[in-house]
């Protein structure tokens, strides 16, 4: 539905900013680079990109030079300016010439996120969908809308989203409800197909990992935010959820 343009000199910026989004999900079927500031004005009036992101320095070029060019085409395009923070008084000028907005280098996850769904809702008249979020009536770990599991199911969900941060166990919940614990385990993981502990783990990690993406706190923090006051445990599980490490993924989000 949308088409993107990427334009920076150097080749792992660009591939940090096709990686840095899960852009079909925002709905881009097509994602095109350029290093140069003449192969962008090419690729430009081929593709006609609904958004194109810019480096305010690209060679000896300048990114807000051509997207003035662009502009006097009359391209139907939004435009991002990315800058260091020895290049603002570029990023200055850039803004003065109709750019949308402007990214500081290293460009944040979350602050690319906020700028192209934001372009997308006010510019494009888009929808945002499921992109970068939840849908409210299904599970976020078990993809499963709530009104086909039980109400005890429910409820079991509902504890671990209240105190996932605190001390919680199988136990301490089968207690609630005066349970046998193995045995609330048992219909939890018919209906869940995951045990309590898994999905209890399931359910912080993507809890950690947002924070990571999108927050500068110290992963130890983070942890224990999420109910791990043992760091190492923390790291454990982390490594074996999404296969690699919290200072990897923080590191990978930015550009």
């Amino acid at each position: 539905m949308y088409k993107l343009l990427i334009v920076d000199d150097e080749p792992q910026i660009l591939e940090g900013m096709k990686r840095s989004l899960d852009w079909a999900s925002y709905g881009f079927q097509r994602i095109e680079t350029s290093e140069t500031g003449e192969g962008a004005l090419s690729k430009a009036v081929e593709l006609l990109p609904d958004i194109a992101i810019f480096d305010v320095c690209i060679g000896t070029e300048r990114g807000y030079e051509i997207i003035g060019k662009l502009k006097e085409m009359r391209l139907p395009t939004q435009y991002i300016i990315m800058s260091g923070y020895s290049e603002f008084e570029y990023a200055r000028e850039a803004i003065r010439c109709g750019v949308k907005d402007y990214l500081l280098k290293p460009v944040e996850r979350s602050k690319l996120q906020q700028v192209i769904e934001k372009i997308i809702v006010e510019d494009l008249h888009g929808t945002l969908g499921g992109a970068g979020g939840e849908d409210p009536n299904t599970d976020p770990i078990l993809g499963i809308p709530y009104d086909q599991l039980s109400k005890l199911t429910n409820r079991i969900l509902m504890m671990v989203k209240a105190e996932y941060a605190q001390n919680i166990t199988l136990k301490s919940v089968a207690e609630r409800f005066r349970m046998n614990s193995t045995y609330l385990g048992q219909l939890f993981l018919k209906e869940a197909q995951m045990k309590f502990s898994e999905y209890l783990m399931a359910y912080r990690m993507l809890h950690a990992r947002e924070l990571i993406l999108t927050t500068s706190e110290k992963i130890s923090s983070i942890a224990l935010s999420v109910g791990y006051p043992n760091l190492n445990y923390f790291y454990t599980h982390f490594q074996s959820y999404f296969g690699k490490s919290p200072s990897e993924m923080r590191k990978k989000s930015q550009v």
